[in-house]
């Protein structure tokens, strides 16, 4: 039975490529920091756990050892580089038959954020690795509403971007799901980048609408500034985030996350989570426990 290693796999994408790859017959060796209540649940839902870090090549060479595929993806901060040359070379050195590495929608050479430059460096580490790979340059996350949730919850709608720039957003499930049939089929998507997004596209303005109408709320879209964004969300310290949205508007003003694709529909072969879709699963994230009375 081939094994493939989910690496992240408490986040977003990683969670649900677990049970993903489990129902297609896999055996699933996911790789988290802590063993904590989320790793249990991991183990218990029949994946083997190890702990380790994608920066130390010992942890990385224990937890692909007997693996023949692998999940590579790395969250936003620094160290994405050096963490897909270490895993680059732990796969060489073990004969990884596949990876499946996720990477930004607008990834390239000379993109203003770095940590967007470094998706795109990442992208050519493993290519020059000699592993078959297949890169997922994927869109905004759906997720990102769970970033003003709380804002929400209390009738406000703020987000660090221009209200007419456009995009794509596409569930980390929807994400999961994609990359799960990639490793079922790897001899038709290997050295291939596929640009990811969701069915439906936006505007920032537009989307704000959405999300008012699903939760029978007025939410106008207000734009602010990244640091003051970063304020709000109680991570004013971020440095890597702040530099990373700040060149992210940028793109999007440049039009760079605009337009859809039929990658995910395609290799999934079922419709994707709609905006609506993802507010209703998680509605207590968006709505108080309580009603707060009119001030009339």
């Amino acid at each position: 039975m081939t094994t493939i290693l989910v690496t992240t796999a408490n986040g977003d994408t990683g969670r649900p490529m677990v049970d993903h790859l489990l129902n297609e017959g896999f055996r699933v060796r996911a790789m988290v920091r802590d063993d904590d209540e989320r790793a249990q649940r991991l183990r218990d839902a029949g994946a083997e756990v190890v702990l380790g870090d994608l920066l130390s090549l010992r942890d990385v060479r224990t937890a692909l050892n007997g693996a023949q595929r692998a999940y590579f993806g790395y969250p936003v901060g620094d160290g994405l580089v050096e963490a897909a040359v270490i895993f680059a070379e732990a796969a060489r050195e073990q004969g990884l038959e596949y990876i499946v590495n996720i990477s930004h929608f607008q990834a390239r050479p000379d993109a203003r954020s770095k940590a967007t430059q470094n998706h795109w460096l990442a992208e050519q580490v493993f290519t020059w690795a000699g592993v078959p790979v297949t890169h997922l340059r994927v869109s905004v996350f759906t997720q990102w509403l769970l970033y003003i949730s709380g804002l929400i919850r209390h009738g406000r709608y703020a987000m660090p971007f221009d209200p007419d720039s456009r995009f794509a957003p596409i569930t980390g499930s929807d994400i999961a799901l994609t990359a799960a049939k990639l490793f079922t089929m790897p001899e038709e998507h290997a050295g291939q980048a596929l640009r990811v997004t969701g069915s439906v596209e936006y505007s920032h303005a537009e989307l704000a609408a959405e999300v008012s109408r699903v939760l029978a709320r007025d939410l106008p879209f207000e734009q602010v500034t990244v640091a003051t964004f970063l304020e709000l969300i109680d991570i004013p310290d971020d440095t890597a985030r702040l530099k990373h949205f700040e060149a992210f508007a940028i793109d999007q003003r440049e039009g760079r996350l605009a337009g859809v694709t039929d990658t995910a529909t395609r290799i999934t072969g079922r419709p994707l989570q709609t905006v609506e879709d993802f507010i209703n699963e998680r509605r207590s994230e968006f709505e108080l426990p309580y009603v707060v009375p009119s001030r009339d």
